[in-house]
């Protein structure tokens, strides 16, 4: 295989995980896994660490103004949601872009800088991916069952073999993804952002050693966040009595903003009361973590630390307040 072809497959594995890796919530700190690297960010700050093939690791860094800053309407209840959401895929996509950049400059000729076209197709062909494997297969297959079982043609029963199916092609998916070399990387790196983040949130000294007592899933993680998405849809297409597959599908595409910052509200609302009935809401996501976080090593929470103390110092160098959101 050419290897522009085999680094472009590589590249569309990684966009594939962002909305798992993305912590995607307004917090003290946060992070996201990428190619051999991880992207941390502060309240106004954000780092990306990337050990090269060569060993060392180069980091780049830049402010963030937050959307809730930039617009008042971003604070309202749902809204803020698709504002912060879509700023950490925003920066996620850059992470990635350089992450790539780094990670695949072998010193040879053919290593060449990750361009911005290129991450523009990706994000194009992602959301096509996204909305066959997810919305339109599901909802084919449900409909082909329930010719055979016309049981399932009751909008209850029919909504929830779809959401079901969308659970068992999500889980499917990720695992395996997670067969493969290349993102188990990328789960180890997830493993250790997620342990560093728990480090700093403890309060103690961030050092490696005190990183790797932490275990690797954390309720404000991508993969709680999707699983949330699924659940929510699955409730919300049953209340909708629609019947044609043309309208289901359509349904399913339109209310996906409005899915996505109502499941938002709710997983904010749960990481901040662990103790509520919501909480629940997130208990599959940190079962599924198991999946999309691994033990990383020693070298990897090195690089996570590098990301943190990169975002760190630029807030402090903003004079930025330290509050969660």
């Amino acid at each position: 295989m050419p290897v522009s072809v085999r680094n472009f497959l590589r590249l569309f594995a990684h966009v594939q995980m962002l909305p798992i890796l993305e912590s995607g919530e307004e917090t003290l700190v946060g992070g996201q896994a990428v190619m051999e690297g991880v992207m941390m960010r502060a309240p106004h700050s954000y780092c990306v660490a990337v050990r090269k093939p060569n060993g060392e690791v180069v980091t780049e860094e830049m402010p963030v103004t937050r959307p809730s800053e930039k617009h008042a309407y971003f604070k309202w209840p749902v809204i803020r949601g698709l504002g912060v959401l879509g700023q950490a895929m925003m920066l996620g996509m850059k992470a990635l872009q350089f992450s790539a950049t780094a990670a695949l400059d072998d010193g040879s000729e053919e290593a060449k800088p990750v361009s911005s076209w290129m991450m523009a197709v990706q994000a194009i062909f992602s959301v096509v991916f996204f909305v066959l494997l997810y919305k339109l297969v599901p909802l084919k297959l449900t409909d082909m069952l329930s010719n055979v079982w016309p049981v399932l043609k009751n909008q209850i029963l029919f909504n929830g073999v779809d959401g079901l199916i969308r659970l068992a092609l999500f889980v499917g998916f990720l695992f395996f993804l997670s067969r493969t070399k290349d993102i188990r990387r990328v789960f180890e790196y997830h493993g250790a952002e997620h342990k560093v983040v728990f480090n700093f949130e403890s309060g103690k000294d961030v050092n490696t050693g005190n990183a790797q007592q932490f275990v690797t899933w954390h309720p404000r993680c991508g993969t709680s966040f999707m699983f949330v998405i699924m659940l929510i849809s699955m409730l919300v297409y049953m209340l909708i009595p629609v019947q044609t597959f043309a309208a289901k599908l359509a349904i399913r595409i339109v209310l996906l903003p409005v899915i996505t910052g109502v499941s938002y509200e709710l997983i904010r609302f749960a990481a901040k009361r662990r103790g509520s009935f919501l909480s629940l809401l997130t208990a599959p996501g940190l079962w599924t973590q198991r999946i999309t976080t691994k033990p990383p090593s020693d070298e990897q929470v090195n690089v996570a630390i590098q990301a943190l103390k990169g975002a760190m110092a630029l807030e402090t160098k903003q004079g930025g307040e330290l509050v969660i959101a």
